[in-house]
């Protein structure tokens, strides 16, 4: 029976010396990817944009709150993914990349959260309902802080890996929850601004600085997650005899 082998580029993805090196380059791009698209959605968005027709400029905020509702279930699917790894191939990497995921993620939460209710108080007439995709965005957020405190608790970090990782993929089964609870219990809760499937419900206007939004908001999280993921690295092979000759190279 053969074999399933993995590329080359997954290999090399799982080494902490080559991601420490190959992310460094890649920093100086992601900013300026970043900064660029974010200046340009904001300014697009906040300035340029028609106004609704039913929630005048209150509606202005989608252009942070939807992209970072979004950002929060992606990355928590990345750090459910890269827990998969690290738990089926050891690859240590995985664990690393899935540490640095929590605190942006748990951030992005926060701020979706906090946007949604500023959202809502002119929309709903009150700054929180206990929504189905509210509430369920509010026990994504528990989740993350669920897994912070794991870290914090476990002082072994191969078990406190190996632990959030099972926490993670355990809390997978919230996301289902929070992208069709609106379709399910047919909550007060808007249905989603845009999808991969279907016509945008908005005109162009209005919907493509929230595109340049997404991207923006996307382009920050990978730069951020570099910043974190080297961090760790440092953290944890700070002894190691290549980290070791870059620092003292100048290089790192």
């Amino acid at each position: 029976m053969a074999h399933f082998k993995l590329p080359r580029w997954f290999h090399q993805l799982g080494s902490p010396k080559w991601f420490y090196q190959f992310a460094g380059l890649l920093q100086p791009w992601l900013a300026l990817i970043s900064l660029v698209l974010l200046f340009w959605g904001i300014m697009w968005g906040l300035l340029y944009a028609p106004a609704d027709y039913q929630q005048g400029n209150s509606f202005r905020i989608i252009y942070v709150h939807v992209p970072t509702a979004i950002l929060s279930q992606s990355i928590f699917m990345m750090l459910a993914v890269a827990g998969a790894i690290g738990l089926i191939w050891k690859i240590k990497m995985a664990f690393i990349v899935a540490r640095a995921c929590v605190p942006i993620g748990a951030s992005m939460t926060v701020i979706a959260l906090l946007t949604g209710a500023i959202w809502g108080k002119p929309t709903w007439g009150t700054f929180w309902q206990w929504d189905a995709r509210l509430t369920s965005t509010l026990v994504l957020l528990f989740l993350y802080l669920g897994i912070l405190a794991l870290y914090q608790a476990i002082s072994d970090r191969q078990i406190a890996a190996r632990a959030t990782a099972i926490l993670s993929l355990v809390g997978l089964v919230n996301l289902p929850v929070i992208k069709y609870s609106v379709d399910w219990w047919h909550t007060i809760h808007q249905p989603a601004t845009f999808t991969l499937t279907q016509k945008p419900n908005m005109p162009a206007e209005m919907y493509l600085p929230l595109i340049v939004m997404v991207s923006g908001i996307y382009a920050l999280f990978v730069l951020l997650l570099l910043l974190r993921t080297r961090n760790e690295i440092l953290a944890q092979e700070g002894r190691s005899g290549w980290l070791t000759k870059l620092l003292q190279e100048g290089h790192a």
